[in-house]
């Protein structure tokens, strides 16, 4: 394959917004699938090929729903189940949230027939790619956890596994050495500072040395240079940010007028968009 290298002007999409990050690695194409693999193994620690991917986001017209985050869910060649995410804002409550959706995708296998056991359980991994904040006490930015005895440092053996990877841990490792960073390094680093200019040539030293990386690259420049994507990217971009700048908006003046009820209407079930209806009519009268 040719080399591929950032030149000065090229001005990819931040692949840290998930719909972005989606759009790379879930493409009808064999460069796009190739790349998800590559990312797959260096994460889980082993190759593997991903045969197959789960179409599991809102219609390409339905911007109202595009505020979810986006996830890839997939399966290897081996039966392997796997689900990639991007976060670019995490929330506080993430770790367990991970805990949980790793238990479904676990538990969401049906081994219920004839000649099948436990023993036929797929092997699943939650992978979580968090761009912002802290959440685990140590300075390593990569994380596999499974179920173990922690008072007897025992391991159950289990099929489940979270990896993360937290990119506000990196300051170190993005002043390695390209040829000194291994796998797993590259591809946060990639993640981290790919839109750093500052960053551009180590960028590029990884490009040179990482082809999955690079097969990523090829993808995210081709959605970067299309007109038509790169507007659709944008305008669901915009949406998310106007909808959470009017949440907040909306739930800095409850907190004015009560914040207790505004507590109430989201332990309630009520969504971003039924509470903002209910103070819009409110804060156009009061601004």
């Amino acid at each position: 394959m040719e080399k591929i290298f950032l030149m000065e002007d090229d001005d990819p999409v931040d692949i840290r917004r998930d719909n972005v990050f989606k759009a790379v690695f879930t493409r009808d194409t064999q460069l796009s699938n190739a790349a998800l693999s590559k990312l797959v193994s260096a994460l889980i620690g082993r190759e593997l090929w991903v045969t197959s991917i789960n179409v599991n986001e809102p219609p390409i017209d339905n911007l109202r729903d595009r505020q979810i985050r986006f996830d890839i869910s997939c399966r290897t060649e081996n039966g392997e189940l796997v689900n990639v995410e991007m976060c670019l804002n995490p929330d506080p409550f993430e770790p367990v949230r991970l805990e949980f959706y790793a238990g479904k995708l676990f538990t969401g296998q049906d081994i219920r027939g004839t000649g099948k056991t436990y023993e036929d359980l797929e092997e699943a991994y939650q992978i979580a790619i968090l761009a912002r904040g802290l959440f685990f006490p140590d300075d390593e930015f990569l994380h596999t956890f499974e179920y173990y005895d922690p008072i007897h440092n025992t391991s159950l053996n289990g099929k489940s596994r979270i990896i993360t990877l937290e990119l506000s841990k990196l300051g170190k490792v993005v002043e390695k050495p390209a040829g000194e960073m291994s796998t797993p390094e590259s591809w946060a680093v990639y993640f981290g500072y790919l839109t750093d200019k500052g960053k551009r040539q180590k960028i590029n030293e990884i490009l040179e040395r990482e082809e999955g990386i690079a097969m990523t690259s090829r993808v995210l420049l081709n959605i970067s240079k299309d007109e038509i994507e790169r507007a659709r990217l944008m305008s669901e971009y915009k949406y998310e940010l106007d909808t959470q700048s009017k949440l907040v908006h909306a739930e800095r003046k409850g907190i004015k007028k009560g914040k207790k009820e505004v507590i109430e209407m989201l332990k309630s079930g009520k969504s971003p968009e039924e509470i903002i209806r209910d103070y819009e009519t409110d804060i156009g009268s009061s601004d």
